[in-house]
């Protein structure tokens, strides 16, 4: 009986884990409707304002900077120190959403690293600040509570310090890594080279683009205020995108969880069966037992 009691409790035990994962697999989802609109409403204007800045940074190369001469668009093909700002979640169980970002960022220290270039982390979101932290990776400045209540203020301030070091001259590349939001089962890792702003590879400009650039005075102050919103609106969309990916695979973590909940009740209930089945006849035979004995 001993035995009956143990798989029972068991059973109960995985039974009320079953319902706090069936919760917040609700939760995730009604979060992950809010944010997943939010996502794919902010997307229009950062594409937009991407392709608007990769058209600026083709029109400078064409030139070769005699209109506008700008750090923004000038390729170092030796930079000396580079800022990697790294988005994660503040909370965890998430399936390997955070781990996808934290290996990125890794693979990149390694590959700077073996290069003699050096890399300043500013982290986003406690579960990335924790792990290098754990990991005895210094990081120039940090970022709690943002990732899971996203706002533009928030953007505008951990953007700005790396562009301010940019502009300085401080650092010579800002790279932006965050675990975007694809659908509703899975997410995509975005490495995103945020200054220099070159253009693609394979640009090219359609004969009906209206773009021209002219010596005109204040063009300078024009062009520093575009990119000014491209940097804050490139974090915002980060943060906003990221967090998406986050509610769906929490979504997704939380449901593996409830069907692997399932399956132990269902292993557990059959040997809760078999068990007592056999305590039955043991009981059985000692009943026959007992009464042959007596004749």
């Amino acid at each position: 009986m001993a035995n009956l009691k143990e798989i029972k409790r068991k059973i109960k035990s995985v039974q009320n884990t079953q319902k706090t994962t069936r919760a917040m697999k609700l939760v995730s989802t009604a979060k992950l409707k809010r944010a997943e609109m939010a996502a794919k409403q902010s997307r229009v204007y950062a594409v937009k304002i991407n392709e608007v800045l990769s058209e600026i940074a083709y029109k400078i190369n064409q030139y070769k900077s005699e209109v506008i001469e700008s750090r923004f668009f000038d390729k170092n093909e030796t930079p000396s120190t580079v800022d990697i700002v790294f988005v994660t979640a503040d909370k965890g169980l998430c399936g390997g959403f955070n781990i996808q970002t934290i290996k990125a960022v890794r693979k990149l220290l390694e590959e700077y690293a073996q290069k003699n270039i050096k890399v300043r982390l500013r982290g986003v979101g406690r579960k990335g600040i924790a792990f290098f932290n754990f990991q005895g990776v210094p990081l120039f400045a940090t970022y709690a509570g943002v990732s899971s209540a996203p706002n533009y203020e928030k953007a505008q301030e951990i953007i700005k310090g790396a562009i301010d070091d940019f502009v300085q001259g401080t650092t010579d590349k800002v790279i932006l890594v965050h675990n975007g939001y694809k659908n509703m089962i899975s997410q995509e890792l975005k490495i995103t080279d945020i200054v220099p702003v070159e253009p693609p590879l394979d640009y090219s400009l359609d004969s009906t683009s209206l773009m021209e650039l002219e010596p005109l005075d204040g063009g300078e102050e024009i062009l520093n205020s575009l990119m000014q919103k491209y940097f804050e609106y490139n974090m915002y969309y980060a943060l906003i995108d990221s967090l998406a990916a986050e509610h769906s695979a929490r979504m997704q973590a939380m449901e593996n969880a409830t069907n692997n909940a399932s399956d132990r009740v269902n292993m557990l209930t059959l040997a809760y069966n078999k068990a007592r089945q056999e305590s039955i006849t043991t009981e059985l035979i000692e009943i026959i037992s007992g009464v042959e004995s007596m004749k």
